[in-house]
């Protein structure tokens, strides 16, 4: 029987030709050996490594490229959808602006990797493919070779058979091949309720994507990159005799006593640290039975001969830390943002005040249908919750805006989700209490607790649950360096890998260029300090002249703001004339500063910031969009935080904010407000509270 990919590929009379094995892809001069930059591998690995589908995503082309899985026998499609941002509805790059590189011109293209879930293979991309969250794989990387890796889920995320480290070996293999320059991941997963940052920091000092060069890009609430360093420090140097002794006082320090020599017992070195048991741990896994699988695949004709897995024995739950791009369990909701924050961010001709109406008025459609279906399907699909906003609502161009948007947000109490019907294959609005969704999730805790009433051991991934949730979100009062170094790394969210520049040892010449500042009006904006930065590849027997059209088509290929870009000179070689041979001028590998003109700063598509103009000030240091929920003083017009603002997570933007200063300003402060520790250890890492900057300072006192 041919794999379900197949069977819709041939009813479309689409006969894959080419077969790549999902293990050894990307792998050097497999399939293909690329030495240009990112904007053109990416067009020569579509023409020869991926087919064109037949149907287009909302104008985007698509093409497929077939891997086969081995070990199963399975074929599945890795997608490429190029999008082209004169014509997309998002034009501008939230990642890039959580990130911090807001300040990265627009690229004409963006390009998005995508392997669907594993009942999607058989299916076409549908209008949401770029919003969900259930893909295996779904990488985005622009066309000037900056991305960001948006979501992995493996084997707890919803893959049959496919493990998170095998999906990301591919993924890291395809951004080496096709040469991405720079590639970022917010790093939300968890496993067992555990944040993977801070179990992974302190096992191994760095994030679970550290195994594939991934290190601290930013941090959220004013975290530096050494105060993430000092807190990895802190965590990872405490001392095991130590714990023992400051949980002396609890009422858990017999337990922990005894888990700590239990794995002490178990190991073979000395367990010394905190860092030393945790990587033990994790390291420790029982013994699974291994199955094995015929791998013989045939294409015969317009059918693939698919042979039925040999099971030789039954397959046991892993124990290995399986990814899942999920701030949270199955049972608790994807994490959500407040629609307010949301509608805030959008680059809207609708002010933010109609976008929530809208979204209240769709979810008071969709209470009204869960009340009358009570026990039922309570869901509305897109045309339904269309046609209830219709009845209070005239324009249905904002309709339709708002419910592009309205997965996993928060409207009042609830929260609005998507997803496909399973019985009715059809996608659909629900909503949820999002009280109710909190108690589900914290009446788990017992059943952890209850896990151990037998003795430390028979369960490690429940004995890390318990040491995590008590160690390090339960420490006791005498070290606040502990709760405060924490605090720090799951305030670093975002990681970013490199790939240096190479030079290549063949017949031709490669240089990194960039305008110079004279070249960018900077009278127009003050911000525009960050000129980029091109490769480009030109033969060994290129003159100077055609080294600047390389530089000129290169730019112009690349960004918005250039496409009537004109290169006028190569800074230190003025009196040089375009006809000589760049061979013996220059050596191939250095960093050239070019002028030009004809850059068109009036674009819209400018930044990838947008083209609001905003201002972060907030007390806890942070000068810039991190991706958290902020709120914007109705007086100054600056933002911070709502949580360093005193407003919870769960309150309500008041629609009248004023910031301390110029509550200052316009009354004298009486009294001198403070900042407490209030730690709720039932609260989960998503309810800590925020700490001054001045108090860093504890970090660095030992």
């Amino acid at each position: 029987m041919a794999p379900p990919v197949l069977e819709s590929n041939t009813k479309r009379n689409i006969a894959p030709s080419k077969f790549y094995g999902f293990h050894s892809f990307g792998e050097p001069a497999f399939p293909l050996s690329l030495t240009g930059a990112f904007r053109d591998n990416i067009r020569q690995f579509l023409r020869q490594c991926a087919e064109p589908e037949d149907y287009d995503l909302d104008g985007m082309p698509i093409w497929c490229t077939f891997l086969v899985y081995e070990n199963r026998g399975t074929v599945l499609p890795l997608y490429t959808v190029e999008e082209n941002v004169k014509h997309s509805d998002r034009p501008f790059c939230d990642y890039c602006r959580c990130a911090g590189w807001s300040h990265h011109f627009v690229s004409n293209r963006k390009y998005h990797f995508i392997i669907p879930g594993n009942d999607e293979w058989n299916k076409p991309l549908n209008e949401d493919a770029f919003d969900l969250q259930t893909h295996l794989l779904h990488g985005l990387i622009h066309c000037n070779g900056f991305g960001h890796l948006i979501c992995i889920n493996g084997i707890e995320g919803g893959s049959k058979y496919i493990c998170g480290r095998e999906i990301m070996d591919l993924w890291d293999r395809i951004c080496t091949t096709l040469h991405a320059r720079q590639i970022t991941v917010e790093d939300s997963s968890r496993k067992h309720m555990m944040d993977l940052r801070l179990l992974y920091g302190v096992a191994y000092g760095h994030c679970w994507f550290g195994k594939w060069g991934y290190r601290f890009c930013r941090g959220s609430f004013g975290v530096k990159e050494h105060d993430y360093e000092r807190a990895m420090d802190i965590l990872s140097s405490l001392e095991l005799d130590q714990v023992i002794d400051d949980f002396s006082i609890t009422n858990g320090c017999t337990y922990i006593k005894q888990m700590i020599h239990h794995y002490r017992d178990m190991s073979k070195t000395n367990l010394v640290t905190i860092r030393d048991l945790f990587r033990f741990m994790l390291e420790h896994k029982p013994a699974a039975p291994t199955a094995r699988y015929s791998t013989r695949i045939s294409w015969s004709g317009r059918k693939l001969a698919f042979p039925t897995p040999i099971k030789r024995c039954s397959l046991k739950l892993s124990t290995r830390l399986a990814l899942r791009k999920s701030p949270l369990g199955k049972d608790y909701p994807t994490k959500c943002r407040k629609f307010s924050n949301v509608a805030a961010n959008l680059d809207s001709r609708w002010p933010v005040r109609r976008l929530e109406h809208v979204a209240e008025v769709i979810v008071e459609a969709l209470k009204e249908k869960k009340a009358v279906n009570d026990g039922g399907s309570c869901g509305m699909t897109r045309q339904e919750a269309r046609d209830a906003a219709r009845l209070h609502i005239g324009d249905t161009g904002l309709i339709d805006h708002v419910l592009k948007v309205m997965n996993n947000v928060v409207v009042g109490n609830y929260i609005v989700r998507r997803a496909v019907n399973r019985s009715t294959k059809v996608l659909e609005y629900t909503i949820q209490d999002s009280k109710s969704s909190k108690e589900a999730y914290l009446s788990k805790i017992p059943e952890l607790i209850q896990a151990h009433t037998t003795g430390p051991g028979r369960s490690v991934c429940n004995d890390m649950a318990y040491l995590y949730r008590n160690v390090f979100l339960g420490y006791p009062e005498c070290s606040d360096s502990v709760k405060m170094a924490v605090q720090m790394i799951l305030y670093s969210k975002h990681f970013v890998k490199e790939w240096p520049f190479r030079d290549e040892d063949d017949d031709s010449l490669r240089f990194i260029c960039r305008l110079t500042m004279s070249s960018i009006d900077l009278n127009s904006d003050s911000s525009c300090d960050f000129p980029p930065r091109e490769y480009i590849v030109v033969p060994l027997y290129a003159t100077i002249g055609d080294l600047k059209v390389a530089i000129q088509n290169a730019m112009r290929e690349t960004y918005c703001v250039m496409e009537k870009l004109l290169v006028t000179e190569i800074l230190d070689m003025e009196g040089l004339q375009d006809e000589e041979v760049l061979f013996g001028i220059i050596e191939s590998g250095r960093e050239l500063w070019v002028r030009g003109c004809g850059l068109d700063l009036e674009n819209d598509l400018r930044y990838e910031g947008g083209t609001e103009k905003w201002t972060v000030r907030c007390k806890c240091g942070a000068r810039d969009d991190d991706g958290e929920r902020m709120v914007a003083c109705d007086i100054c017009e600056t933002w911070q935080h709502t949580r360093c603002s005193g407003i919870e997570d769960s309150e309500a933007v008041p629609r009248l904010f004023v910031c301390d200063a110029c509550c200052s300003s316009l009354a004298p402060v009486q009294t001198q407000c403070s900042f407490t520790y209030n730690y709720d250890s039932y609260q989960g890492p998503l309810m800590l509270p925020h700490m001054p900057e001045v108090d860093m300072g504890l970090l660095y006192c030992k």
